[in-house]
């Protein structure tokens, strides 16, 4: 018991997330249906995403990217550039890929240059741009995904137009953020001592294998089919004919924390009080309540719990897009960002809070009286 205990202090937003299920699960005693309502469209997605760059990582498919960034000789420029490269990603292959693929990233340059101590901010930072940028198109994140599938009157020209605001001002604001972290000296200069590994011709098969894999995820997500349920066997298939060492690299406690927060979200959701009190209390406050409500399930489960309530799409999806500015569990791309650093720094998840909180209320502090203001903007 003792050592399990340590691993659930060790392992905080898990244990978070069992806590709240169990929650759930006492609210509301499960039904028959219980585990239908529960998104495994996107716990699938997420479990083919990170058997691909765990395979991307072990083969060192982002070498090109790695170099261009050692290219650059000051502090600053590697920041911005790591930054909007999750900035601009996110919008394309989600806020949460465009994490999995850059924070490692991060470490792994600002170690081979000596300046560990920037790491927690600029990943920090990296958390705020996969947040804003991704709010730009609807499948930028899983909660776009989720309100423009619903919001069937809503074009894809016309989302853009109405979220273009935020994202430009975020982008922005990045910016600003960044020159005040090196206010003291913008031209510092970053020199690498590590050359990252070179490729081994013998396993370009393998390199291939990742990257048609990784287009293959690109394509479930963006054309939301449902048979992303093949596309997974196939994740699986490939992965266990080319290396199958790399299931046992893959953070299963990622994929565990995520099912806890969607199981308590189904609670939630079919619990009839509860459903009565949202209902007369959510509509004309939709923004407060995404932003509130995203505290304590997460921006995505959120934004599922209100919509059937909501009458201002803006105010909601304009909420759930900012609510991950706030606190880690507010958006689950947060937990993926701490995950990742607590793997590489076991014993430092309260300074990745403490740094990232502070960081993101200041950013919030900014952003969220015009975010409320152009929710009045209505999309329809």
């Amino acid at each position: 018991m003792k050592k399990v205990f340590r691993y659930l202090k060790k392992e905080l937003m898990l244990t978070v997330s069992l806590l709240a299920a169990a929650a759930g699960l006492i609210i509301t005693p499960p039904k028959a249906d219980f585990f239908a309502a529960i998104d495994w469209r996107t716990l699938g997605t997420l479990l083919m995403m990170l058997c691909v760059l765990e395979g991307f990582k072990k083969e060192n498919v982002l070498k090109p990217v790695e170099n261009l960034a050692s290219r650059i000789r000051t502090a600053a420029g590697l920041s911005l550039f790591l930054i909007f490269g999750v900035f601009f990603t996110s919008m394309f292959v989600t806020n949460d890929v465009s994490l999995i693929i850059f924070v490692p990233l991060t470490i792994l340059l600002f170690r081979s240059g000596e300046r560990e101590e920037l790491i927690l901010p600029v990943i920090s930072m990296e958390n705020i741009a996969a947040i804003r940028g991704s709010l730009l198109m609807p499948f930028g994140s899983p909660q776009n995904l989720f309100l423009y599938g619903q919001a069937k009157q809503v074009g894809f020209l016309r989302f853009m137009l109405h979220m273009s605001p935020l994202c430009v001002m975020s982008a922005v604001l990045l910016i600003i953020f960044v020159l005040v972290l090196y206010r003291r000296n913008v031209r510092e200069k970053i020199v690498f001592t590590h050359e990252s590994g070179e490729w081994d011709k013998e396993r370009q098969p393998q390199r291939i294998t990742y990257i048609l894999l990784f287009v293959l995820v690109m394509i479930v997500i963006v054309t939301r089919t449902s048979l992303w349920w093949a596309a997974l066997i196939a994740v699986i298939a490939a992965i266990f004919i080319a290396d199958r060492k790399i299931f046992l690299r893959v953070d299963y406690v990622l994929i565990l924390t995520f099912l806890c927060f969607f199981i308590f979200s189904s609670s939630i959701a079919g619990n009839e009080k509860i459903s009565q009190y949202l209902g007369s209390w959510v509509a004309g406050r939709e923004y407060w309540w995404a932003i509130g409500l995203s505290q304590i399930i997460s921006n995505v489960p959120a934004s599922i719990v209100l919509y059937p309530f909501s009458k201002n799409f803006a105010g909601l999806i304009y909420g759930a897009d900012t609510a991950g500015l706030c606190s880690l569990i507010g958006s689950l791309a947060s937990v993926i960002n701490y995950r990742i650093y607590v793997r590489e720094y076991p014993g430092r998840g309260g300074k990745f809070v403490k740094t990232f909180t502070l960081i993101s209320w200041a950013f919030f502090a900014v952003v969220v009286l015009p975010g409320y203001f152009l929710s009045k903007w209505k999309f329809f």
